[in-house]
């Protein structure tokens, strides 16, 4: 069954992604994220976490 408890997590580009290190660039892709202003809610994973942290200065986090 499909716990409706699960944590999740906002992610919203802000910053665009011109001059961004081309790795930096992936992770916001593997994010789910592409144009300014985009948003996804994400599964609050280690995996998730991580990715985020990579990219703290193109991202804002709503939790």
């Amino acid at each position: 069954m499909a716990n409706d408890t699960t944590k999740t997590v906002k992610v919203r580009l802000v910053r665009g992604l011109r001059g961004a290190q081309a790795r930096h660039r992936l992770s916001v892709r593997a994010l789910g994220l592409g144009k300014l202003n985009d948003v996804r809610e994400l599964k609050d994973s280690p995996q998730v976490r991580g990715l985020i942290n990579k990219v703290h200065y193109l991202v804002k986090v709503e939790e």
